[in-house]
């Protein structure tokens, strides 16, 4: 697992463990990347995360179209494996988390240890928030220091 934050480590290595997920991403919800598991490379990781953030914006507006709240979870099962997106709130912002599961497990287990997450990295955020991003003139260091970061190369 690969993770920017440090303090999302624990949190998603449980959840991890008790869901049975086999691949999991979390973002922000303009699909930056915060962490990661199971990925091998930067531009699959990418992909989905402008992917999961597309696909959660879409839903989100078609559901004020309809008069609705914002949806839960979006669900996709498969054959041989699935896929939740879920977008969640934290205190640094409103997060998405993006797994993908096989029929080892469930959508209710995934479901139900992915809102204890969601619980656990509410408690365990730094109250502070992060400096207002911008883009620095060394804007590609940056960017390739945090893709090493996430995925050791």
């Amino acid at each position: 697992m690969k993770a920017l934050e440090p303090w999302v480590v624990q949190p998603l290595e449980t959840f991890l463990g008790e869901s049975a997920a086999r691949l999991a991403l979390l973002m922000t919800s303009s699909g930056q990347v915060v962490a990661q598991h199971g990925f091998s490379r930067s531009l699959d990781v990418m992909t989905a995360a402008a992917l999961g953030a597309g696909i959660v914006a879409s839903t989100e507006e078609l559901a004020r179209l309809m008069g609705a709240q914002r949806f839960d979870a979006l669900v996709h099962n498969g054959q041989r494996q699935s896929c939740m997106l879920a977008a969640f709130s934290t205190p640094r912002g409103r997060w998405i988390g993006l797994v993908v599961f096989g029929p080892e497990t469930s959508v209710g287990i995934v479901r139900l240890f992915f809102d204890q997450m969601v619980q656990q990295l509410a408690a365990a955020a730094p109250r502070e928030q992060p400096p207002a991003p911008m883009l620095a003139e060394n804007f590609e260091t940056e960017l390739n220091a945090s893709l090493k970061a996430l995925f050791g190369r």
